[in-house]
């Protein structure tokens, strides 16, 4: 490619196309919006510090003789409080501009984490736990999902889809892939309450990384026009799911998508170390080995979505797929007990089909392109609603069934999930 301007096209036209070339590099030649790209970085660094605790603070409670509903209710009112988060940042987004947005979820983060670490883990005091661990499940979303906002102000449509999928990735490169990885190596060296601490330190870091260096970049601040009432846009948010129904259609399918995994944050721990036989440093790694499968498979549902269609993709990989990677994950490791190697191939297939969710992110705003941040905050409630929809199936049917039923539950959920998202149009772009 020349730099020299082709004298048969006009001067605008060329000029577009000289800044383009200029500015495209590595970075968003594989979808990835160089201009975002310390954000992307942070938010992995945060996402590591929040994931550090799902593997073992279940059955670290319990082993300190916090009983397994306290610890049920615990994660419940954490998931109610994540729900509503994730809801509001979109409209807060749209009024305030993502940048604002993300301080104040980073902001929660760090002063409720020291709460719960001090007056409620470290007195042992279940009050004050489930106070400062339900306050604090509004950090997370405001940071994460204010900068999917972000994302969607900046790129343009034909590149969301692979912007959407590197947004997951580096989400779930964090929680839990990393953050187990990092508790299971931290756990025999720093102890239990070092690692919790040292999830702070993380999330601190991380999420001051991406605010400072994004400082400026296009996207950041408020989208809609100025004086815009933050109430008017939080009751736009809710009226979209019945303005435009299909935006509902998609926060479901988004409640189902993660639903599962937050289950299994509290049901399979058990399972690997009581009846296959792992220990505890065996199932953190086994959920590192699973989530590097969905990183792999975030980032390859992008690209199978620009050749089948996002909505393909969806139904397909992630509905299908998920509906059997679950299965799998209960019953092929009963077959070969305390083998690590045939729990990591059926965990890895879970991990992938799960990302075939991630074209979700994209589509969205795409079918309702007049109201990205309303249609992202209708994903982003099903996101949250999924942290505590998954227990609550834990809750409903694990003592009528058994585990194996609660397996065969979120297996029909998924295949009814992919029912509901054949009934999205894709528009083309």
């Amino acid at each position: 490619m020349t730099s020299t301007p082709d004298t048969h096209t006009s001067p605008a036209r060329s000029s577009t196309s000289s800044t383009a070339g200029a500015r495209e590099g590595f970075l968003d030649r594989i979808g990835l919006p160089s201009s975002l790209k310390w954000g992307f970085l942070g938010l992995l660094v945060f996402m590591i510090g929040d994931g550090i605790e799902l593997g073992y603070l279940a059955p670290y409670l319990q082993s300190q003789g916090i009983g397994e509903g306290q610890v049920a209710l615990l994660f419940t009112v954490y998931g109610i409080t994540v729900a509503i988060a994730s809801w509001l940042s979109g409209p807060m987004s749209q009024v305030y501009g993502p940048r604002r947005v993300m301080w104040v979820g980073l902001a929660i983060w760090g002063v409720l984490e020291v709460a719960f670490l001090t007056v409620g883990i470290g007195a042992m005091n279940v009050p004050m736990m489930l106070l400062t661990y339900a306050l604090r499940g509004f950090g997370y979303p405001l940071f994460a999902y204010g900068f999917l906002v972000w994302i969607a102000a900046a790129t343009p449509a034909r590149r969301l889809g692979m912007a959407a999928s590197w947004f997951w990735f580096a989400y779930a490169a964090g929680l839990p892939t990393l953050g187990s990885l990092v508790a299971s190596l931290a756990i025999p060296r720093i102890g239990t309450m070092g690692t919790l601490w040292l999830s702070l330190v993380l999330v601190v870091v991380g999420g001051g990384l991406a605010l400072m260096a994004m400082a400026g970049v296009r996207g950041g601040g408020p989208l809609a026009r100025p004086g815009a009432s933050p109430f008017a846009a939080m009751a736009s948010s809710i009226s979209i799911m019945w303005r435009e129904p299909i935006s509902t259609v998609g926060g479901l399918v988004r409640t189902v998508n993660t639903s599962s995994q937050y289950a299994f944050f509290i049901v399979l721990p058990a399972f690997f170390m009581d009846v296959i036989g792992f220990s505890l440093e065996q199932w953190l790694q086994l959920l590192t080995v699973m989530f590097l499968g969905n990183l792999a498979g975030n980032l390859l549902s992008g690209w199978i979505g620009g050749r089948i269609g996002l909505r393909n993709t969806i139904a397909l990989m992630g509905a299908l797929g998920t509906a059997a990677g679950i299965l799998a994950l209960y019953y092929v490791p009963q077959m070969a007990p305390g083998s690590f190697l045939v729990a990591s191939v059926v965990a890895v297939v879970y991990g992938v089909m799960l990302g075939g969710y991630v074209p979700l992110s994209a589509l969205m705003p795409m079918v309702l392109p007049q109201d990205k941040a309303g249609a992202l905050a209708v994903v982003s409630l099903g996101a949250g609603a999924a942290t505590w929809v998954g227990p609550i199936v834990v809750a409903a049917v694990q003592p009528l069934w058994g585990l194996e039923g609660v397996m065969w539950t979120f297996a029909v959920l998924y295949v009814l999930s992919g029912a509901l998202v054949m009934l999205v149009r894709e528009p083309r772009v």
